[in-house]
């Protein structure tokens, strides 16, 4: 017969936070979903209820259980994700998004805007930083600027200079 997994006693202060924690409606969904899983083992419900009140699979429960019972409250946050760890500097971080917020005319450039593209091209070739067009994406969103897709026009431009001053696509 397997052995049977129980969850341990709770602590006054884990039990006070847990039921906060189950009730919030700040939290992120899945932390709420996790103390309510622990709570309900506190209660004395068996793994294959919760599973089915939960709506999740049985080994996602009995997986909370185990680490609630290893790590407590701490343990309910996500682990760290494996993954390669970020490879730009703070230094060159700064150096691409400062660059990202300076207009293209200061630096000498024959355009009037930033596209990602040219953006990717300008730092990989004048700041001799090597970054693809995705990880760059996802540096500016972090910093919390946002790029927008140029629209085109299939329609004569009434500007003759137009394709002068759009500068290199």
């Amino acid at each position: 017969m397997p052995k049977r997994v129980e969850l341990r006693p709770l602590t006054e202060e884990e039990r006070t936070e847990l039921e906060r924690l189950s009730r919030s409606r700040k939290a992120e969904q899945r932390f709420v979903e996790r103390a309510r899983i622990v709570l309900l083992l506190a209660d004395g419900r068996r793994p294959t209820e919760i599973a089915a009140e939960v709506r999740r699979s049985q080994p996602m429960v009995y997986h909370w259980l185990h680490r609630f019972n290893e790590q407590g409250l701490t343990g309910l946050e996500d682990a760290p994700r494996a993954g390669r760890p970020l490879t730009y500097n703070e230094e060159e971080r700064g150096r691409m998004i400062a660059t990202a917020r300076t207009r293209p005319e200061k630096l000498g450039l024959d355009f009037g805007h930033w596209t990602l593209g040219r953006l990717v091209e300008y730092v990989n070739e004048q700041l001799g930083i090597p970054i693809s067009r995705s990880q760059l994406g996802e540096v500016l969103r972090a910093e919390g600027l946002r790029w927008y897709q140029e629209k085109t026009y299939f329609t004569e431009s009434p500007d003759p200079q137009f394709a002068e001053k759009r500068g290199r696509l």
